[in-house]
């Protein structure tokens, strides 16, 4: 484990890059602020340098959400987000802080959909982002880095990345749900009743009972 001193590079810091990116951003995008001990504990966890995209976000943010809070990309946490990026992850991807997660779980948004940067536990484009679909209950290739991804977020049509996955008046849930919940549906949306998302019904649950019912699902659909 590197000290928390050979992580931090105030001289070459990402976060001006990732500013850049957020000025010029087409989407709606929230920074949520970081605290300075969640800050440190976060980045010395997830052992990344602030030099880089992901380490400067863990530093310098809480979380970011997008498109009305539609996405969450996790930071450091907050009261707002309380969540952050290593702790999420254990248990998950690492059960034990410095041991090398074969993924990691960096966003996920309001319908219960993941996103999964690959460290070799999902094919052998290491470095490469997926998307755990709540609509299919597959991991589907991005086929785009970290950095990608951020700039898919910020700037692509996400209207029709979701396409039929947004219901009437979505803006105005997807900013009412808390960040650590996500809409739950039935039928559920990986089945032919669940692919009409204006009829179906929707409830708030914790975001992490659906993750591990969408690995269950998926295990019982035989997609292992």
């Amino acid at each position: 484990m590197k000290p928390l001193e050979e992580l931090i590079d105030n001289s070459e810091t990402g976060w001006n890059l990732v500013k850049n990116w957020i000025n010029e951003g087409k989407n709606n995008i929230e920074i949520i602020p970081s605290t300075f001990a969640n800050a440190n504990e976060a980045l010395y966890k997830t052992q990344v340098t602030t030099r880089s995209p992901m380490g400067a976000i863990i530093y310098h943010t809480g979380g970011i959400l997008v498109d009305h809070g539609w996405i969450r990309i996790l930071g450091s946490g907050s009261e707002r987000l309380n969540r952050n990026l290593p702790d999420w992850n254990e248990g998950k991807s690492y059960y034990q802080t410095g041991e090398k997660p074969s993924f990691l779980l960096i966003a996920d948004d309001v319908i219960g959909g993941f996103f999964m940067l690959n460290g070799g536990a999902l094919g052998n484009d290491l470095g490469k982002v997926y998307y755990f679909a709540p609509d299919s209950l597959e991991f589907e290739p991005l086929e785009i880095n970290y950095s990608e991804f951020l700039l898919f977020c910020f700037n692509n049509n996400l209207n029709e990345f979701y396409q039929n996955l947004r219901w009437e008046n979505w803006q105005e849930d997807a900013t009412r749900i808390s960040n650590d919940k996500v809409f739950s549906f039935y039928p559920f949306l990986w089945t032919e009743e669940g692919k009409h998302i204006n009829k179906i019904h929707r409830e708030e649950i914790p975001i992490e009972e659906q993750y591990f019912f969408n690995l269950k699902s998926r295990k019982q659909l035989g997609l292992d």
